[in-house]
């Protein structure tokens, strides 16, 4: 029977993952039992996703990426090259605390850029955009833009990954998709 997925030879697939429809997987990659992966993601070279995960549809995910257990990704998130995810907030070698891992969300049309580090516990918003390299030591809000070590509030970016520029009114507009957006009490909406 041929698979609904496709994972390259090199992959490991343990039973009991769940994987969508046109997913693909690619070398020394290593799904868990228990893992749910949705439809068309793309899992680059060297991914790891442990037990528990949850991965929306869509989800990308470049080389190098371990998704550990208490990370849930919704649909059409974008993980960049070798960022990092952490479950524990005060790990010790001599320690087991696997009864205490720590939930991170990740929303919606989210990116978090390459080397980023997403400490465990907080809620990537909806099309917030992670820059390269950031900490996040918070909860990053929808449509925001944050950069640095900690990361910090640095604008708001458009669904289609555009900086947005608010006039005096508190609108802007995506320069590609041409989408308006409001900007009111300090939160971005998309105006429909």
């Amino acid at each position: 029977m041929e698979s609904r997925y496709q994972a390259h030879e090199t992959a490991v697939i343990d039973d009991g993952a769940s994987i969508g429809e046109g997913t693909r997987i690619w070398h020394f990659t290593h799904v868990m039992p228990g893992a749910v992966i949705g439809r068309n993601c793309n899992l680059g070279q060297n991914v790891v996703v442990s037990p528990g995960v949850k991965l929306g549809d869509n989800v990308k995910v470049q080389n190098n990426v371990s998704i550990y257990t208490g990370v849930e990704c919704e649909d059409d998130v974008f993980l960049g090259p070798s960022m990092v995810f952490t479950n524990i907030v005060n790990p010790r070698s001599a320690v087991v605390r696997r009864d205490q891992y720590v939930k991170t969300l990740v929303k919606k049309g989210a990116s978090i850029g390459a080397n980023a580090t997403i400490i465990c516990g907080y809620t990537i918003g909806r099309f917030a955009f992670v820059g390269a390299g950031a900490v996040v030591t918070g909860n990053v809000d929808d449509f925001a833009l944050v950069i640095g070590n900690p990361a910090r509030h640095a604008g708001w970016m458009s669904e289609f990954g555009h900086r947005l520029h608010f006039n005096e009114k508190g609108e802007a507009s995506c320069p590609e998709s041409g989408q308006h957006y409001e900007l009111k009490e300090n939160k971005v909406n998309r105006k429909e």
